[in-house]
């Protein structure tokens, strides 16, 4: 078995998971972990030169890493103000993974109807890593997670739904690296995958639908009471 630094979840095959250059795709995950952890400030200006010198490169890179992150909603650019940090707030988060419960049910209905043995044996053997791992590291578990919820949407034939599954799942990977999972919350993701498996088996798709919204829904919203908490106990 890999070791966990060594597993690392691929998107769906014909989805580029970053689209840059090798160091614009370095300063897109330094700038976007420095949006992440506070250290560029909500609403604050990315000038492309002081950028460029504070990570010693040029400006090109800089500017392919903005536009990625602008992409993801990480950055917002306005006519003649330039680019700046787009607040990584409730409302961010609650977009992002209210735009999840309307996607995944539907490319999970079209995966049930399709789906093959070897699928099957795919998630179970996925679903086996994550049950060993048990949250022990939570790195591995992220992307076993995101592994197991891959092999039911790369053979999608809407593109453009699997590639913006894609890209919303990696912001909010991003911004939930910052809380622990409750006790709760790991029962519930081990119970609703191991009763997703058996959906699969049985061709109930709709009820497979229906799952899969409440587990997204489940994962934003544990995502979203960790940022109440935070900010909570900061106002206090």
């Amino acid at each position: 078995m890999a070791e966990p630094s060594e597993f690392k979840a691929k998107p769906p095959a014909g989805i580029d998971p970053i689209g840059a250059s090798s160091e614009g795709a370095s300063l897109y995950e330094l700038i976007r972990e420095d949006i992440i952890e506070g250290r560029l400030a909500a609403n604050e200006r990315l000038v492309v030169t002081d950028l460029a010198r504070r990570h010693g490169t040029s400006t090109n890179p800089v500017r392919e890493a903005l536009q990625l992150l602008r992409g993801e909603g990480f950055v917002i650019f306005a006519p003649n103000r330039g680019a700046r940090v787009r607040p990584i707030d409730q409302e961010f988060v609650r977009d992002i993974y209210e735009i999840g419960v309307l996607i995944e049910p539907a490319l999970t209905r079209w995966f049930v109807n399709m789906a093959t043995v070897e699928d099957i044996a795919e998630l179970e053997r996925i679903q086996g890593l994550i049950e060993e791992n048990n949250f022990a590291d939570t790195f591995r578990h992220s992307e076993l997670d995101t592994a197991f919820h891959t092999v039911m949407y790369q053979r999608h034939y809407n593109r453009h739904a699997a590639e913006l599954w894609w890209k919303h799942r990696e912001v909010l990977r991003a911004v939930s690296r910052r809380f622990d999972f409750t006790l709760a919350r790991r029962a519930a993701i081990l119970r609703e995958h191991r009763e997703l498996i058996a959906l699969v088996k049985a061709g109930d798709a709709d009820k497979a639908a229906e799952l899969v919204a409440r587990h997204v829904e489940g994962s934003g919203r544990h995502i979203l009471e960790h940022m109440r908490a935070r900010n909570a106990a900061r106002a206090g």
